[in-house]
């Protein structure tokens, strides 16, 4: 299983695109906040239509609280960096099962400090000079489907009709960053807001 890191996502349904791509390939994503919209919001539920209810999906408070969760994870080291400004491309780098994939907001990318500390394992994800990025979920499904086809699609049925792979990969439910596992489905969705019931952007 792989885990998709969005640090600070701003549009809706690129989020809600993302939910439906862990899903479908049993990966973990994971929110750090604050977020750019309500977990509620109509464009991410269009957008990961019913597989909200299949997707592992953590949300953070901040950078600080993802990390204190996952204190043996780091640059290069079960965690990389996607961003334009990365000094190697996306399949030139060793994707191992567990990995992290971190990448940034729509708007802004990731924060100065956070690209110098993946300096090391900072990714690119090829293009011709003059475009300046791709769309957020484009971008995710890029990466992870190359670390996943790395690996030999474990747990993933590479064929209609046929055989799974040998994996543990699978659906699982929400959760809020304890690793508390909430209800699934829209229900998850409320109880992760009701937690910050004052925020308007969560």
């Amino acid at each position: 299983m792989f885990h998709v890191v969005l640090y600070q996502p701003e549009i809706p349904p690129n989020t809600g695109t993302i939910i439906r791509l862990c899903a479908a390939t049993g990966s973990h994503l994971h929110l750090i906040g604050p977020l750019g919209f309500r977990l509620d919001a109509p464009g991410l539920r269009r957008a990961g239509m019913d597989y909200r209810d299949l997707a592992q999906v953590s949300r953070w408070r901040d950078w600080d609280h993802y990390r204190q969760a996952f204190p043996d994870i780091e640059s290069g080291r079960g965690r990389v960096a996607v961003s334009t400004r990365g000094t190697r491309h996306h399949g030139d780098w060793d994707h191992v099962p567990g990995e992290h994939l971190l990448f940034g907001s729509e708007g802004a990318g990731l924060p100065e400090a956070m690209i110098e500390e993946h300096r090391s394992a900072l990714l690119r994800i090829p293009m011709v000079p003059g475009c300046r990025s791709l769309n957020l979920a484009m971008s995710v499904a890029i990466v992870l489907y190359e670390g996943l086809r790395r690996n030999g699609f474990s747990g993933l049925d590479v064929v209609a009709g046929g055989d799974v792979r040998t994996g543990e990969d699978g659906p699982a439910n929400f959760m809020d960053g304890s690793g508390q596992k909430l209800h699934s489905g829209p229900v998850a969705i409320k109880g992760i807001i009701s937690r910050q019931p004052d925020l308007g952007r969560v």
